[in-house]
Parts: structure tokens; sequence; C-alpha cells
């Protein structure tokens, strides 16, 4: 079997990139990290050898590469079905794979307005501006959805970890980072996906780094 490689960028910045390293390494999925530092040298050419759209992440398998999040996602969700990367139940997979598909697709004002940063801890209280307010509400009112629905039995969005809480990490730091204050039920699966030892681990990696990115150019 082929072995698998990410390709990832800046553990600080890049949001995209911490959805699949995520979802990989919390379900024991091995994998070769492979870092490009954005926005450095000649990162673009570098990029341009594995991913036609020169952006991050992408994964290799053989002679396979898939690139955006979510499709890497259901790349392993299909090759790994007992690591219940999209729920069991088909009305739970069907808003799972729902909620991920409106992450990947909206909320773009709060990702303008509130870029992640994980070593940032002067930010409470900023971010603010058009159009925010309404994408934390939808935010918010899809994950309280989530788990009246169907989070009995574990702490994350459909009760155990699936691709679903990966896609929505990145939004979680950034309500964090920026101090958005949350409903109780929020509040709780916003501390599960931050202290899920995988995310830990990735954080503290992000902490190391030393390079400063112009945040407009993040998304």
């Amino acid at each position: 079997m082929d072995a698998y490689t990410l390709v990832i960028g800046n553990k600080n910045y890049s949001s995209w990139s911490l959805r699949p390293w995520l979802a990989m390494t919390q379900a024991g999925i091995p994998f070769t990290e492979h870092f490009v530092r954005l926005f450095h040298g000649d990162w673009r050419a570098e990029l341009a050898k594995v991913s036609p759209t020169v952006k991050v992440p992408v994964l290799l398998h053989g002679d396979v590469a898939v690139w955006e999040s979510l499709a890497i996602l259901d790349y392993l969700a299909d090759r790994h079905p007992d690591k219940g990367l999209w729920p069991a139940d088909d009305a739970a997979r069907a808003m799972a794979r729902s909620a991920a598909a409106e992450m990947h697709a909206g909320f773009t004002t709060l990702r303008n307005l509130m870029p992640m940063n994980l070593r940032r801890d002067d930010l409470k209280g900023r971010g603010r501006g058009p159009g925010l307010d309404k994408d934390v509400d939808r935010v918010t009112a899809l994950w309280r959805e989530c788990r009246e629905r169907f989070g009995a039995g574990g702490p994350f969005l459909f009760g155990a970890f699936t691709n679903a809480d990966a896609m929505f990490a990145p939004v979680v730091t950034r309500l964090d980072t920026y101090g958005v204050d949350l409903d109780p039920v929020c509040a709780e699966y916003s501390q599960a996906v931050l202290t899920m030892p995988a995310f830990k681990q990735w954080k503290a990696a992000a902490l190391e780094e030393p390079w400063i990115i112009d945040e407009d150019e993040i998304d």
C-alpha cells in the first residue's frame, strides 16, 4: 500500500492545512508531513509541482494527488471506512457532510476578519466588522443543532470526532483567539476541540514557528 504524504503550510496560519492533518492524526492514519513555508523563497514553485491550485494542503498517495481540504477528507473516509470519519447513521452523515460543505464554501466574512493565528493572545475583542455577527450566529447555531440532534455519546458535533469537526476546528481557534462569547453548548464543544491531543500537538508546533506573515495573505 502506498504511503500518504500530506503537504501543508505554516501551522500558525494555515487553517486549511489543519483540517486533514487533524483528521489523519486523530484517526491514527499514518502519513509523512511535507512542510512548505508559505510566502517565502520559491514556495509557489515548490507547490506547483504537486498542487494544480498552488495552494495547501495536498494529499499525495502513490500517483494520486488530492487537493482541497474537503476532498482530502472524503478521500480518506472512502479509503478508511473503519475510522468513522463520517457518521454511520444516514441522517447524521447527511448533516455532517452538509455542515462541512457549508464551512468549505462559506463564512467568508469570519475568515477575513478573524484570520487564524494561534500565537496571538492579544486579540480578544478584536476582529469585529460588518457581517461578522451573522457568520458567528450561523456557525454557533449549526454547532448547537448538530450537538442537540446527534451529539450523544461524546463531546464532538456528532458525538465521536468526524470530518465535520476537522472542518470547523480552525473556526474554533478563531473564536477562541478573538474572545467571542459562546453559549454553554458551543463553549463545551470548543473546549473539546482545543484540548484534543492532536490539536495540542499542532498548536505546540505552531507556537514554535518564528515566521510572521502578513495576515492579509491568509484565508
